[in-house]
This record gives structure tokens, sequence and C-alpha cells, in this order.
């Protein structure tokens, strides 16, 4: 008994101490000029990456007419979809998530940037 308390104190406190963060597209859309360069996310078309518009719940490695590496497609084929969590890993480091990934992009280092980077991109696929 004493174990499941002390369980449930554990989980409480770990969750207030790392609450949610609030996600703001319109601060996403600014930390996105930097993807803009090879991504676009408002149009279903790719650039010199693939593009992004719908890319929540996605398959890696599978928009069509665009030449992944082979790691992202073999990313792809173990099951990696781009949801919140997997997209907040690879946005923090894609070559480190995705190993021969031909994305040269080093990543976002602040967390909240990330955060907002996917509240945009989930409003401007819609």
């Amino acid at each position: 008994m004493r174990v499941i308390a002390l369980l449930a104190v554990l989980s409480i406190a770990t969750f207030v101490s790392h609450p949610a963060q609030a996600q703001d597209a319109a601060a996403g859309e600014k930390v996105f000029t930097k993807c803009k360069v090879c991504h676009i996310a408002d149009q279903d078309r790719n650039l010199i990456g693939p593009s992004l518009h719908g890319v929540i719940g996605r398959t890696a490695g599978t928009h069509p007419n665009f030449a992944y590496s082979a790691a992202m497609v073999a990313a792809g084929k173990s099951g990696v979809k781009w949801d919140e969590p997997t997209l907040t890993t690879y946005l923090h480091d894609p070559r480190a998530m995705v190993k021969g990934t031909k994305m040269t992009f080093p990543g976002l280092k602040d967390d909240q940037d990330i955060t907002n980077v996917i509240a945009c991109l989930k409003q401007v696929s819609k």
C-alpha cells in the first residue's frame, strides 16, 4: 500500500514539475521561417525538402514524389509516424533521431520553439 501511495505522489510531482507547454501557432510561424528555406507547410508541394502540409500523422519518408534518404525511408518502414512526441524529438536533433537523413538543419534547441512550430504545422495543414 505504501508503495502505491509513493508511486502516486511521484507521478503527481512529475506531472506538476513538467507542465505541458502552451502552443502558440503565431510564434511557431515566426520560428518556421528557419524551415521555409527547404519546406512549405501551407501547400502540398515539395521544395528542397518534402511538403509539411498534413505532416501530423504521416509515416516518415512517404510523401509522394520526394527522394528521401534511405535512412528516412527505413525510419518510416520501422513505424515512425510524425506525431507531436516524434516531431519534438526530431526537431530537437534530426540527425540524432534519423542517422543518415539528408536534412542538414541542426535542430531547434528551445522546447517552446518546437512546441510552437508543431502548433503552426497543425494550424496551416488544415
